[in-house]
């Protein structure tokens, strides 16, 4: 089972952090409380650890991005495990293909309807 690693509170009036390292890439092994990345705020630097032990499966935030407190920056789970965002993704892009789909059969049925509207009318005429 995945766990998302999030955007650690780093003092009581920090909001943001912004990502300067990271020392594990996706695909690594990671252990409990082993540094993941490093972290500056307008306060402090430090190293950020791993909440759990697993494989880091995706890395959501990049170097030099800065990122609110709390929002999930990292996955890890087990290897060969697929992260929740990308079966997310995954099912989104097929829902919107089947909207796209279903518009289009709409819009069909909308031209024949119109079309059957004009000859009733050329045929009262």
């Amino acid at each position: 089972m995945s766990h998302s690693v999030e955007m650690p509170e780093l003092g009581e009036s920090v909001t943001e952090g912004t990502i300067t390292q990271w020392l594990k890439s996706v695909g690594d092994t990671v252990e409990a409380d082993e540094p993941l990345l490093e972290v500056s705020t307008d306060k402090v630097d430090t190293e950020v650890p791993s909440p759990v032990s697993g494989t880091l499966l995706e890395i959501k935030a990049e170097e030099d991005d800065t990122v609110e407190v709390g929002d999930v920056i990292a996955i890890i789970g087990d290897e060969g495990e697929s992260t929740d965002s990308q079966d997310s993704a995954d099912a989104a892009s097929a829902d919107d293909s089947d909207d796209a789909d279903d518009a289009e059969d709409n819009a069909g049925s909308e031209d024949s309807a119109s079309e059957k509207k004009e000859d009733n009318k050329e045929s009262k005429n």
